[in-house]
């Protein structure tokens, strides 16, 4: 669904401890999509996903020792980003509510009113 040749990976290196492995080498992976570029979406679909998420999707990954783990992270979190993006909401359809429903409601309500009524203080 994403092509690789629009994803630009960066790295850098982890925060937090790690010892000599973390402060030596680039584990943390940046994933960038630039949508409006993209070839692989539609003009609908860059429009959908840049007024909800942006110009360019970001997905950060330092989870993992390895920068290719992360890579595939970037890339998994990236993508679902671009999926909730895309996502058509549906339209709600206004429903009263059953019978049932108002009368367990009216039901609730009577309980409740009892309850706080015998909460009260006596009236002399």
């Amino acid at each position: 669904m994403l092509p690789l040749g629009e994803v630009r990976f960066r790295t850098s290196r982890s925060s937090g401890p790690g010892g000599q492995h973390a402060q030596k080498s680039e584990t943390r992976v940046e994933a960038l999509f630039d949508v409006e570029a993209s070839e692989a979406l539609t003009e609908a679909q860059k429009r959908r996903v840049v007024s909800r998420a942006g110009p360019v999707l970001r997905a950060l990954a330092q989870d993992e020792r390895s920068q290719a783990r992360n890579r595939e992270l970037a890339l998994e979190r990236l993508v679902e980003q671009l999926r909730a993006a895309l996502r058509v909401q549906r339209k709600r359809v206004p429903t009263k509510p059953t019978a049932a429903g108002r009368e367990r409601r009216l039901e609730q309500k009577r309980r409740r009113s009892q309850t706080k009524r015998l909460r009260r203080a006596p009236e002399d």
